[in-house]
């Protein structure tokens, strides 16, 4: 088996990439497969080493790239997880440099593909598919997106979904009032506000939902504006006449207790602002504990959803939203059916299966790709 060296954020950073760069590696190394994180950070107080970090690259440090590329060029393939903000230079393009000083084949997994890119964040994500060795995006969506908005060789490009733990496994411990859930880390555009709108309208009843907003601030948010969207979403309750039904939860969960409160909830619900998000951890999270989801139409729920696990309603409409969730709630046998069909898509969106996927694109490309000969050896 090939070893891997993996780009990206990492733990303790919180972020969705660290997170789904930690679960990857952790699943594609499990057999004792040799790999190592070089991660990525812009905190110049935070370098401390993680398990399995083998380099730490400060977006502080000019030309940081050379020796995280040096250090990933010691593996027989590198991961890289890519996403505008995380690289230092502009669009975090000193990505593109360290691609392009690689020796061993790249996989690079976009975990954005805009819609309506600016035309320096168009070239830089050509350039940048054109110097991997393949790209993965998560959805036939991004895929979909990548091969007709942008130059790029259609062949480079892979679609493996995003994974999600095994959460079927942990028991269901329902609650007698019906029981909401929206979580990962908050900020603008969660949409939690409509949310709560629509939790007004479902006052009506019998027992009456709660609500859990389950995750800390965003980072990167609470750097720039503190707890003020939090703050707000309080006093929108209060207005509403909802908070007592509202249960914040300003913590960040391990796999373990984050899988029983998943299992706990009757709908998650995803009232997402974003109509460019081509990829959500939390939705395959949803759907493969078989959890019914009702989600706004932004475009990974609309793949995932429509004719299948749950429901997608317009963006900020609180009365649609309402009414998805007083459907699952009420009438007979949705939950069920909608339960149902997550079934035959969890055992492909699992972590297991996905990491053979990711394996499986490795050895193609280190069986194409000529050996390094050095000078010396020559």
């Amino acid at each position: 088996m090939p070893s891997y060296g993996f780009l990206s954020t990492h733990p303790p950073t919180r972020c969705g990439l660290a997170t789904f760069n930690s679960a990857l590696a952790a699943h594609l190394t499990a057999d004792g497969t040799r790999g190592g994180i070089v991660r990525v950070t812009d905190r110049s107080d935070d370098l401390r080493a993680e398990s399995g970090v083998v380099h730490t690259w400060s977006t502080r440090a000019q030309v940081g790239w050379r020796d995280a590329a040096a250090v990933l060029n010691t593996f027989d393939v590198a991961v890289v997880q890519h996403e505008y903000g995380i690289y230092p230079g502009v669009d975090g393009e000193d990505v593109l440099p360290l691609l392009r000083r690689l020796t061993v084949p790249s996989i690079v997994v976009l975990h954005t593909v805009l819609r309506r890119p600016s035309a320096r964040q168009r070239s830089l994500l050509e350039q940048i598919v054109t110097a991997a060795g393949a790209v993965v995006t998560m959805t036939d969506t991004a895929r979909n997106r990548l091969v007709v908005g942008y130059t790029v060789r259609p062949g480079k490009v892979t679609v493996i979904p995003h994974g999600a733990a095994d959460h079927v496994r942990v028991p269901a411990d329902r609650r007698t009032r019906p029981h909401l859930l929206t979580w990962g880390l908050l900020g603008p555009g969660k949409g939690v506000e409509w949310a709560l709108r629509a939790l007004a309208r479902l006052q009506d009843l019998d027992p009456t939902p709660t609500y859990t907003v389950a995750g800390r601030t965003h980072p990167k948010v609470a750097a720039r504006q503190g707890e003020a969207y939090r703050a707000g979403l309080h006093r929108l309750g209060a207005q509403l006449g909802v908070a007592h039904a509202v249960d914040y939860q300003d913590v960040y969960r391990d796999q373990p207790t984050l899988a029983g409160l998943i299992r706990s909830a009757h709908v998650v619900v995803l009232p997402y602002d974003s109509r460019e998000q081509v990829t959500s951890g939390v939705l395959i999270e949803a759907v493969a504990a078989g959890v019914p989801v009702v989600a706004t139409a932004f475009p990974h729920a609309v793949e995932l959803l429509t004719g299948g696990p749950g429901l997608v309603v317009p963006h900020q409409d609180p009365a649609a939203l309402a009414a998805a969730i007083r459907r699952i709630l009420n009438e007979p046998g949705l939950a069920a059916r909608l339960a149902s069909r997550a079934r035959p898509l969890a055992a492909d969106l699992r972590w297991p299966a996905v990491a053979v996927r990711y394996g499986t694109l490795a050895e193609r490309l280190v069986a194409a790709h000529p050996p390094v000969v050095s000078a010396a050896s020559a």
